[in-house]
Protein backbone atom coordinates (compact mmCIF):
# COMPACT_ATOMS: atom_id res chain seq x y z
CA UNK A 1 0.00 0.00 0.00
CA UNK A 2 1.49 3.42 -1.16
CA UNK A 3 2.13 5.99 2.01
CA UNK A 4 -0.72 8.30 2.48
CA UNK A 5 1.41 11.76 3.04
CA UNK A 6 1.34 13.84 5.93
CA UNK A 7 1.65 18.17 6.59
CA UNK A 8 1.84 19.33 9.97
CA UNK A 9 1.71 23.23 10.06
CA UNK A 10 2.79 24.15 13.17
CA UNK A 11 2.34 28.18 13.97
CA UNK A 12 4.20 29.41 17.02
CA UNK A 13 2.31 32.49 17.88
CA UNK A 14 3.30 36.00 17.69
CA UNK A 15 7.04 35.09 16.89
CA UNK A 16 8.00 37.39 13.97
CA UNK A 17 11.58 37.66 13.03
CA UNK A 18 11.91 41.34 14.62
CA UNK A 19 10.28 39.71 17.92
CA UNK A 20 12.77 36.78 17.86
CA UNK A 21 15.66 39.55 17.54
CA UNK A 22 14.23 41.85 20.01
CA UNK A 23 14.01 38.63 22.45
CA UNK A 24 17.68 37.84 21.77
CA UNK A 25 18.68 41.63 22.38
CA UNK A 26 17.37 42.06 25.88
CA UNK A 27 18.47 38.89 27.06
CA UNK A 28 22.62 38.21 27.48
CA UNK A 29 22.33 34.56 28.81
CA UNK A 30 22.71 31.28 26.73
CA UNK A 31 19.51 30.67 24.14
CA UNK A 32 19.51 26.45 23.59
CA UNK A 33 17.73 26.27 20.19
CA UNK A 34 19.34 23.23 18.33
CA UNK A 35 16.79 22.09 16.54
CA UNK A 36 15.17 25.53 14.86
CA UNK A 37 18.87 26.68 14.21
CA UNK A 38 19.12 22.70 12.83
CA UNK A 39 16.50 24.07 10.35
CA UNK A 40 17.47 27.58 9.54
CA UNK A 41 16.41 30.29 11.52
CA UNK A 42 19.28 31.06 12.48
CA UNK A 43 19.63 32.02 8.54
CA UNK A 44 16.86 34.49 8.42
CA UNK A 45 17.75 37.20 11.31
CA UNK A 46 19.88 40.07 11.36
CA UNK A 47 23.57 39.27 11.05
CA UNK A 48 24.24 40.29 14.69
CA UNK A 49 22.09 37.87 16.00
CA UNK A 50 23.66 34.81 13.91
CA UNK A 51 26.05 33.47 16.11
CA UNK A 52 23.01 33.05 19.09
CA UNK A 53 22.05 30.13 16.99
CA UNK A 54 24.26 26.89 16.81
CA UNK A 55 24.46 24.33 14.98
CA UNK A 56 24.73 25.80 11.82
CA UNK A 57 21.70 24.74 9.19
CA UNK A 58 21.88 21.55 8.02
CA UNK A 59 20.54 22.24 4.39
CA UNK A 60 18.40 19.84 4.99
CA UNK A 61 15.13 22.36 5.52
CA UNK A 62 13.74 25.14 3.78
CA UNK A 63 13.89 28.57 5.68
CA UNK A 64 12.68 32.04 4.31
CA UNK A 65 11.26 35.54 5.56
CA UNK A 66 7.88 35.97 4.94
CA UNK A 67 5.73 39.13 4.62
CA UNK A 68 2.02 39.51 5.27
CA UNK A 69 0.29 40.13 2.50
CA UNK A 70 -3.10 41.13 4.49
CA UNK A 71 -3.23 44.67 5.65
CA UNK A 72 -3.68 43.75 9.78
CA UNK A 73 -1.59 42.31 12.27
CA UNK A 74 -3.82 39.94 13.71
CA UNK A 75 -3.76 36.22 14.98
CA UNK A 76 -7.22 35.70 12.90
CA UNK A 77 -6.04 37.37 9.67
CA UNK A 78 -2.51 35.45 9.74
CA UNK A 79 -3.81 32.34 10.02
CA UNK A 80 -6.20 32.74 7.77
CA UNK A 81 -3.54 34.21 5.00
CA UNK A 82 -1.75 30.86 5.47
CA UNK A 83 -5.28 28.73 3.87
CA UNK A 84 -5.46 31.62 1.40
CA UNK A 85 -7.43 34.12 2.48
CA UNK A 86 -5.79 37.55 1.60
CA UNK A 87 -7.69 40.60 3.39
CA UNK A 88 -6.87 43.66 2.58
CA UNK A 89 -9.80 45.53 5.10
CA UNK A 90 -8.17 47.33 8.27
CA UNK A 91 -10.08 46.98 11.50
CA UNK A 92 -10.55 48.79 14.91
CA UNK A 93 -9.11 49.21 18.49
CA UNK A 94 -11.72 50.68 20.69
CA UNK A 95 -9.44 52.73 23.18
CA UNK A 96 -12.51 54.23 24.88
CA UNK A 97 -14.44 51.19 25.21
CA UNK A 98 -17.33 50.14 23.18
CA UNK A 99 -20.49 52.96 22.18
CA UNK A 100 -23.03 53.12 24.57
CA UNK A 101 -26.12 52.19 22.33
CA UNK A 102 -24.26 49.15 21.45
CA UNK A 103 -23.66 47.70 25.43
CA UNK A 104 -27.01 48.75 26.07
CA UNK A 105 -28.96 46.68 23.29
CA UNK A 106 -26.43 44.22 24.27
CA UNK A 107 -27.17 44.11 28.17
CA UNK A 108 -31.00 43.90 26.38
CA UNK A 109 -30.05 41.00 24.22
CA UNK A 110 -28.42 38.68 26.63
CA UNK A 111 -30.67 39.48 29.48
CA UNK A 112 -27.57 41.03 31.91
CA UNK A 113 -26.15 44.21 33.08
CA UNK A 114 -22.28 44.23 32.06
CA UNK A 115 -19.56 46.29 33.23
CA UNK A 116 -16.06 47.81 32.89
CA UNK A 117 -16.17 48.53 29.14
CA UNK A 118 -12.64 50.12 28.75
CA UNK A 119 -9.38 49.15 27.01
CA UNK A 120 -7.46 46.77 29.01
CA UNK A 121 -4.91 43.45 28.95
CA UNK A 122 -7.00 40.11 29.26
CA UNK A 123 -5.97 38.85 32.72
CA UNK A 124 -5.21 42.92 34.01
CA UNK A 125 -9.09 43.32 33.58
CA UNK A 126 -9.86 40.20 34.81
CA UNK A 127 -7.79 40.51 37.81
CA UNK A 128 -9.29 44.02 38.33
CA UNK A 129 -13.04 42.91 37.98
CA UNK A 130 -13.15 39.60 38.96
CA UNK A 131 -14.87 40.14 42.88
CA UNK A 132 -17.73 42.29 41.38
CA UNK A 133 -18.42 39.57 38.42
CA UNK A 134 -18.23 36.80 41.12
CA UNK A 135 -20.70 39.56 43.66
CA UNK A 136 -23.32 40.79 40.58
CA UNK A 137 -23.24 38.21 37.80
CA UNK A 138 -22.32 41.14 35.14
CA UNK A 139 -19.50 40.03 32.39
CA UNK A 140 -16.71 42.03 32.14
CA UNK A 141 -16.54 43.71 28.95
CA UNK A 142 -13.54 45.13 27.48
CA UNK A 143 -11.51 46.11 24.32
CA UNK A 144 -8.37 44.15 23.36
CA UNK A 145 -5.39 46.59 23.28
CA UNK A 146 -3.95 44.96 20.04
CA UNK A 147 -7.10 42.75 18.46
CA UNK A 148 -10.28 44.09 16.88
CA UNK A 149 -12.37 42.26 19.27
CA UNK A 150 -14.70 42.50 22.10
CA UNK A 151 -14.29 40.52 24.89
CA UNK A 152 -16.25 39.15 28.12
CA UNK A 153 -14.82 37.54 30.66
CA UNK A 154 -16.99 35.18 33.27
CA UNK A 155 -16.54 32.83 36.13
CA UNK A 156 -17.48 29.47 34.94
CA UNK A 157 -18.86 29.24 38.55
CA UNK A 158 -21.02 32.32 37.92
CA UNK A 159 -22.21 31.80 34.51
CA UNK A 160 -22.23 28.46 32.54
CA UNK A 161 -19.98 27.73 29.43
CA UNK A 162 -22.97 27.37 27.80
CA UNK A 163 -24.72 30.54 28.03
CA UNK A 164 -21.35 32.08 27.82
CA UNK A 165 -20.88 30.56 24.68
CA UNK A 166 -24.19 32.04 23.69
CA UNK A 167 -23.25 35.70 24.77
CA UNK A 168 -20.13 35.64 22.92
CA UNK A 169 -22.12 34.52 19.26
CA UNK A 170 -24.87 37.61 20.34
CA UNK A 171 -22.14 40.09 21.04
CA UNK A 172 -20.33 39.23 17.48
CA UNK A 173 -23.95 39.10 15.76
CA UNK A 174 -24.84 42.70 17.32
CA UNK A 175 -21.66 44.22 15.85
CA UNK A 176 -21.46 42.86 12.80
CA UNK A 177 -25.42 44.20 12.58
CA UNK A 178 -24.31 47.51 14.22
CA UNK A 179 -21.34 48.05 11.61
CA UNK A 180 -18.82 47.50 14.72
CA UNK A 181 -15.32 46.83 13.04
CA UNK A 182 -13.86 43.64 14.93
CA UNK A 183 -13.06 40.08 13.69
CA UNK A 184 -14.52 38.49 16.83
CA UNK A 185 -15.95 38.46 19.93
CA UNK A 186 -14.44 36.25 22.65
CA UNK A 187 -16.49 34.56 25.98
CA UNK A 188 -13.04 34.38 28.21
CA UNK A 189 -13.97 31.40 30.51
CA UNK A 190 -12.05 31.16 34.00
CA UNK A 191 -11.79 29.53 37.40
CA UNK A 192 -10.43 30.31 40.31
CA UNK A 193 -8.13 27.74 41.89
CA UNK A 194 -7.94 26.60 45.22
CA UNK A 195 -5.32 29.07 46.41
CA UNK A 196 -7.84 31.62 44.57
CA UNK A 197 -5.57 32.40 41.59
CA UNK A 198 -7.26 33.06 38.58
CA UNK A 199 -6.76 30.39 35.58
CA UNK A 200 -8.24 31.09 32.28
CA UNK A 201 -9.59 27.59 30.84
CA UNK A 202 -10.08 26.42 27.00
CA UNK A 203 -13.47 26.97 26.86
CA UNK A 204 -13.21 30.24 25.99
CA UNK A 205 -15.42 30.42 22.52
CA UNK A 206 -14.81 32.65 19.64
CA UNK A 207 -17.67 34.37 17.90
CA UNK A 208 -15.60 34.82 14.38
CA UNK A 209 -16.29 37.10 11.18
CA UNK A 210 -17.19 34.99 8.39
CA UNK A 211 -14.54 33.88 5.71
CA UNK A 212 -16.41 34.86 2.89
CA UNK A 213 -14.21 32.20 0.41
CA UNK A 214 -12.99 28.92 0.01
CA UNK A 215 -9.54 28.06 1.83
CA UNK A 216 -7.26 25.48 1.75
CA UNK A 217 -8.94 23.63 4.40
CA UNK A 218 -12.09 23.05 2.52
CA UNK A 219 -10.36 21.90 -0.52
CA UNK A 220 -8.57 19.34 1.37
CA UNK A 221 -11.51 17.94 2.61
CA UNK A 222 -13.62 18.02 -0.39
CA UNK A 223 -10.29 16.03 -2.19
CA UNK A 224 -10.70 13.56 0.65
CA UNK A 225 -7.77 14.59 2.98
CA UNK A 226 -8.35 14.20 6.71
CA UNK A 227 -8.30 17.44 8.22
CA UNK A 228 -7.07 18.25 12.05
CA UNK A 229 -6.96 21.84 13.76
CA UNK A 230 -5.51 21.87 17.49
CA UNK A 231 -5.78 24.08 19.39
CA UNK A 232 -7.02 27.53 18.60
CA UNK A 233 -6.85 27.32 14.57
CA UNK A 234 -10.43 26.13 14.29
CA UNK A 235 -11.36 28.95 16.27
CA UNK A 236 -9.53 31.16 13.52
CA UNK A 237 -9.93 29.61 10.22
CA UNK A 238 -13.61 28.35 11.07
CA UNK A 239 -14.52 26.22 8.24
CA UNK A 240 -14.97 22.24 8.90
CA UNK A 241 -12.26 20.01 9.76
CA UNK A 242 -12.84 15.98 10.14
CA UNK A 243 -11.31 17.08 13.73
CA UNK A 244 -10.80 19.40 16.18
CA UNK A 245 -8.43 18.43 19.18
CA UNK A 246 -8.43 20.95 22.55
CA UNK A 247 -7.13 19.68 25.43
CA UNK A 248 -7.15 20.94 28.94
CA UNK A 249 -6.37 18.42 31.21
CA UNK A 250 -3.18 16.80 32.44
CA UNK A 251 -4.71 13.75 32.60
CA UNK A 252 -4.63 13.81 28.80
CA UNK A 253 -0.61 14.03 28.58
CA UNK A 254 1.27 11.29 27.93
CA UNK A 255 4.14 11.32 31.25
CA UNK A 256 6.27 9.24 28.87
CA UNK A 257 6.97 12.05 26.36
CA UNK A 258 8.97 14.21 28.87
CA UNK A 259 6.50 17.20 27.77
CA UNK A 260 7.14 20.45 30.69
CA UNK A 261 5.14 23.56 31.75
CA UNK A 262 7.11 26.49 31.90
CA UNK A 263 4.92 29.04 33.67
CA UNK A 264 5.59 28.44 37.07
CA UNK A 265 1.91 28.42 37.79
CA UNK A 266 1.35 26.16 35.19
CA UNK A 267 -0.59 29.06 33.00
CA UNK A 268 0.80 27.95 29.88
CA UNK A 269 -1.13 25.64 27.60
CA UNK A 270 1.48 24.51 24.67
CA UNK A 271 1.95 21.00 26.27
CA UNK A 272 -1.99 20.40 25.79
CA UNK A 273 -1.66 21.46 21.94
CA UNK A 274 1.68 19.64 21.66
CA UNK A 275 -0.01 16.43 22.88
CA UNK A 276 -2.90 16.83 20.75
CA UNK A 277 -0.15 17.28 17.86
CA UNK A 278 1.30 13.82 18.62
CA UNK A 279 -2.25 12.20 19.04
CA UNK A 280 -3.08 13.45 15.43
CA UNK A 281 0.27 12.25 14.24
CA UNK A 282 -0.87 8.87 15.48
CA UNK A 283 -4.20 9.24 13.97
CA UNK A 284 -2.22 9.97 10.57
CA UNK A 285 0.01 6.80 11.06
CA UNK A 286 -2.41 4.05 12.37
CA UNK A 287 -5.83 4.99 10.91
CA UNK A 288 -6.63 3.92 6.87
CA UNK A 289 -6.66 7.79 5.33
CA UNK A 290 -5.79 7.16 1.78
CA UNK A 291 -5.56 10.59 0.62
CA UNK A 292 -3.30 11.88 3.79
CA UNK A 293 -3.58 14.08 6.71
CA UNK A 294 -3.29 17.52 6.96
CA UNK A 295 -2.26 19.00 10.48
CA UNK A 296 -2.77 22.28 11.42
CA UNK A 297 -1.57 23.48 15.14
CA UNK A 298 -0.83 26.53 17.23
CA UNK A 299 1.16 27.02 20.37
CA UNK A 300 -0.53 30.54 21.73
CA UNK A 301 1.81 30.81 24.94
CA UNK A 302 4.40 32.89 23.19
CA UNK A 303 1.47 35.51 22.71
CA UNK A 304 -1.17 35.14 25.25
CA UNK A 305 1.36 34.50 28.49
CA UNK A 306 4.78 35.39 27.53
CA UNK A 307 3.94 38.10 24.93
CA UNK A 308 1.59 40.82 25.81
CA UNK A 309 2.90 40.68 29.17
CA UNK A 310 6.41 41.23 28.12
CA UNK A 311 7.87 38.47 30.04
CA UNK A 312 11.28 38.01 27.43
CA UNK A 313 12.88 35.24 29.87
CA UNK A 314 9.24 33.36 30.13
CA UNK A 315 8.88 33.99 26.22
CA UNK A 316 12.31 32.38 25.47
CA UNK A 317 11.59 29.39 27.72
CA UNK A 318 8.96 28.70 26.16
CA UNK A 319 10.52 29.01 22.67
CA UNK A 320 13.30 25.96 23.74
CA UNK A 321 10.68 23.93 25.16
CA UNK A 322 9.13 24.05 21.57
CA UNK A 323 12.29 23.90 20.14
CA UNK A 324 13.06 21.42 22.80
CA UNK A 325 9.94 18.68 21.59
CA UNK A 326 10.59 19.37 17.82
CA UNK A 327 11.91 15.53 17.71
CA UNK A 328 9.17 14.39 19.00
CA UNK A 329 7.04 15.81 16.10
CA UNK A 330 9.97 14.74 13.56
CA UNK A 331 10.54 11.32 14.87
CA UNK A 332 6.56 10.49 13.88
CA UNK A 333 6.80 11.26 10.41
CA UNK A 334 7.61 8.87 7.55
CA UNK A 335 9.67 9.74 4.34
CA UNK A 336 8.23 12.53 2.14
CA UNK A 337 6.15 14.03 4.81
CA UNK A 338 6.13 17.51 5.25
CA UNK A 339 6.96 19.54 8.53
CA UNK A 340 6.14 23.43 8.76
CA UNK A 341 7.20 26.03 11.06
CA UNK A 342 5.60 29.61 11.16
CA UNK A 343 4.15 32.81 12.71
CA UNK A 344 0.98 34.64 12.82
CA UNK A 345 2.70 37.89 13.01
CA UNK A 346 4.94 39.66 15.60
CA UNK A 347 4.89 41.33 18.91
CA UNK A 348 6.30 44.90 19.27
CA UNK A 349 7.29 45.39 23.65
CA UNK A 350 5.89 48.71 23.77
CA UNK A 351 6.58 50.20 27.43
CA UNK A 352 3.30 48.96 28.59
CA UNK A 353 2.17 46.17 26.77
CA UNK A 354 3.23 44.05 23.96
CA UNK A 355 1.36 44.51 20.75
CA UNK A 356 1.08 42.62 17.63
CA UNK A 357 3.04 43.75 14.65
CA UNK A 358 3.41 43.13 10.99
CA UNK A 359 6.70 42.56 10.34
CA UNK A 360 8.75 39.55 8.88
CA UNK A 361 7.66 36.53 9.47
CA UNK A 362 9.61 32.74 9.22
CA UNK A 363 8.72 30.28 7.42
CA UNK A 364 10.64 26.64 8.27
CA UNK A 365 10.05 23.72 5.83
CA UNK A 366 11.28 20.12 5.66
CA UNK A 367 10.29 17.42 3.86
CA UNK A 368 11.84 14.01 5.96
CA UNK A 369 14.26 12.58 3.23
CA UNK A 370 14.92 15.11 1.56
CA UNK A 371 17.27 18.21 0.99
CA UNK A 372 15.85 22.26 1.64
CA UNK A 373 14.43 22.09 -2.34
CA UNK A 374 11.51 20.16 -0.21
CA UNK A 375 11.51 17.11 -3.08
CA UNK A 376 10.58 19.39 -6.25
CA UNK A 377 7.62 21.17 -4.32
CA UNK A 378 7.59 24.66 -5.53
CA UNK A 379 8.35 27.90 -2.85
CA UNK A 380 7.52 31.71 -3.65
CA UNK A 381 4.83 31.32 -5.73
CA UNK A 382 1.60 32.52 -3.53
CA UNK A 383 1.73 36.30 -1.67
CA UNK A 384 3.09 35.87 2.12
CA UNK A 385 1.87 33.92 4.03
CA UNK A 386 -0.37 32.31 1.65
CA UNK A 387 2.79 30.40 0.27
CA UNK A 388 2.87 28.33 3.43
CA UNK A 389 -0.87 27.19 2.04
CA UNK A 390 0.77 26.29 -1.77
CA UNK A 391 3.75 24.62 -0.32
CA UNK A 392 1.02 22.43 1.65
CA UNK A 393 -1.50 21.89 -1.75
CA UNK A 394 1.41 20.58 -3.57
CA UNK A 395 1.78 17.77 -1.07
CA UNK A 396 -1.80 16.43 -1.62
CA UNK A 397 -1.75 17.59 -5.44
CA UNK A 398 -4.11 20.44 -4.97
CA UNK A 399 -2.23 23.68 -6.30
CA UNK A 400 -4.36 24.34 -8.94
CA UNK A 401 -7.12 24.55 -6.73
CA UNK A 402 -5.58 26.46 -4.22
CA UNK A 403 -4.21 29.10 -6.70
CA UNK A 404 -7.82 29.96 -8.03
CA UNK A 405 -8.84 30.54 -4.53
CA UNK A 406 -5.92 33.30 -3.42
CA UNK A 407 -7.35 35.98 -5.38
CA UNK A 408 -8.15 34.42 -8.39
CA UNK A 409 -4.13 33.25 -8.98
CA UNK A 410 -4.03 31.32 -12.23
CA UNK A 411 -0.76 29.33 -13.43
Amino acid sequence: MKKSPVALLLVIDALGITTIEHLLASYNKKVNLPNLSRLGLGEIVGPRFKSRFAPKHSKKSYAAALTQASATADSLVGHREMMGVLDDRTYDLFNSGFPKKYIVELEKRIGRKTFFNKMAAGMEAIELNAAEHERTGKPIVYASKCDPLIQLAMNEAVIPVAEQHKIADIAFALAMEMGLPITRAIARAYIKSAGGDIVRTSNRHDAVLPIGQKTLVDILRENNVWTVAVGKTSDLVNTSYHAKIKLNHEMFIDPALGLRFVHPKKKDTNPYCIQGTINALAGAKHIYRPRGTFIFTNLVDTDSVYGHTRDIPGALKAIMEIDRIIPLFESRMDKGDLFMITADHGMEHKEDYGYHSKEPLPFIAARNGYDGKLGGIKTGVCPGLSDIGHVTAQLFGVQKEYRKIVRGLED
